[in-house]
């Protein structure tokens, strides 16, 4: 890979003290536009080290989300790290913590320690149920929080219990909610010359996504049910089955849309039935089942390549379900660099899905793979002015791992 150009965040500093996704996913956003990002860990490494596939030794998920980053390791709870912690923070910008409320006051590391030597800090702060409030000590992982939140409640289909997406959805939502939060802080900061908190829960970036049902219960009473494939109220949205047995998600939301699906279909009478002749019609939801029905005897007809060009060419939303593989072999990823390989000392070379979003002008890049665990702890180290005594001391300490 050529050296990557400094990216629009470089300028800011970024400690994290974080574990497993949302917090990490946070930081890895600062990475990828530029920010130095040093990433304080325990000795024995953050908890993602052990997630994901991995191979021999080597943790997949964690050269991925972990990249661009700085690693030092550090016992927080001994005077000699706690110190260390503190001057690292000292000449940060934004520090990223996802710890449970209140662990880091007992650290020595709450927000009113920390901007008394650095009035400019902005300290993000990712939980499961926020800062305060009556469930703020519940321990809160981004599923529990799906429940808390009602979108488990939302998803899957009607006659089976509550599914769940098979990703960390909420933990990455709120990663970018807490970025976008920090960003905020530091435009407001340039005013001002103060930092100050941000203060993201992981439920409430799952309730924001029911913003639509919020008024419709006050209102009207109303409360949404799973509906499986559809996409509620709005018909014909859903997954349709292919003569090869795959599925094609088919979503002709628009009466011009449904126009060229019918016109396709070659079935006019579906544009005069009564069923389904406007938007609001084709929502009810027995008419969501019957014209889901006849699309679906209709697509049976076709293999889902020839399907998928069929819809696409009459300009028609639709696709295939894809699966990695698929996406290895689609070449708009490759075209839009969403599939990046990234070096690695022990691999070679790791895919990484690329950088999100695309800037015009100053785009941001992936500059490494996840470092190990405390890879940069001697070089920071003298980078606050220690030598090799002070640093033999810290190892004696234990403050400090010793390298094995």
């Amino acid at each position: 890979m050529n050296p990557p150009a400094a990216g629009p965040l470089a300028d800011l500093k970024v400690i994290e003290i974080c574990s497993t996704i949302a917090g990490p996913a946070c930081a890895r956003l600062f990475a990828d536009f530029g920010a130095e990002v040093i990433k304080i860990e325990p000795a024995q490494g953050d908890g993602i080290r052990q997630m994901g596939k991995h191979v021999g030794d080597v943790s997949l998920y964690a050269a991925t989300i972990l990249r661009g980053k700085q690693s030092i390791a550090l016992d927080l709870k001994s005077p000699e790290g706690l110190a260390i912690a503190k001057e690292l923070i000292k000449g940060a910008d934004i520090l990223v913590e996802n710890n449970r409320p209140g662990v880091m006051e007992r650290l020595g590391l709450g927000y009113d320690v920390l901007s008394a030597d650095n009035p400019g800090l902005v300290m993000v702060r990712i939980s499961g149920y926020g800062q305060d409030g009556p469930y703020a000590d519940r321990p809160g992982y981004g599923a529990i929080c799906e429940a808390v939140g009602g979108v488990r409640h939302m998803t899957g289909d009607p006659d089976r219990p509550p599914a769940r997406v098979a990703l960390a959805t909420t933990d990455y939502l709120t990663a970018v909610y807490a970025a976008f939060g920090a960003m905020m802080c530091i435009h407001e900061r340039n005013r001002s010359g103060r930092g100050q908190v941000i203060d993201a829960a992981l439920y409430e970036t799952a309730f924001s996504q029911m913003e639509p049902y919020v008024p419709a219960f006050q209102q009207l009473g109303f409360v949404p049910r799973r509906v499986g494939p559809n996409l509620p109220t709005m018909a014909p949205n859903s997954l349709y089955p292919t003569a090869d047995g795959q599925w094609i998600l088919i979503a002709a939301n628009s009466n011009i849309i449904y126009e060229r699906l019918v016109r396709l279909m070659a079935q006019p009478e579906l544009l005069t039935d009564p069923r389904f002749a406007t938007i609001r019609a084709r929502g009810q939801a027995d008419n969501m089942k019957a014209i889901d029905v006849i699309i679906g005897a209709w697509t049976s007809k076709y293999q889902s390549l020839e399907l998928e060009r069929m819809l696409v060419e009459q300009s028609i939303p639709a696709a295939r379900i894809y699966s990695i593989a698929d996406i290895y072999a689609d070449p708009h990823f490759a075209a839009r660099h969403m599939l990046v390989d990234v070096p690695h000392p022990a691999l070679g070379q790791v895919k990484q899905a690329g950088i999100v979003p695309k800037l015009s002008r100053t785009p941001g890049a992936i500059r490494h793979t996840g470092p190990d665990i405390g890879a940069d702890t001697e070089r920071i180290l003298r980078g606050l002015g220690m030598d090799d005594a002070r640093i033999e001391a810290l190892k004696r300490s234990g403050a400090i791992p010793v390298e094995k």
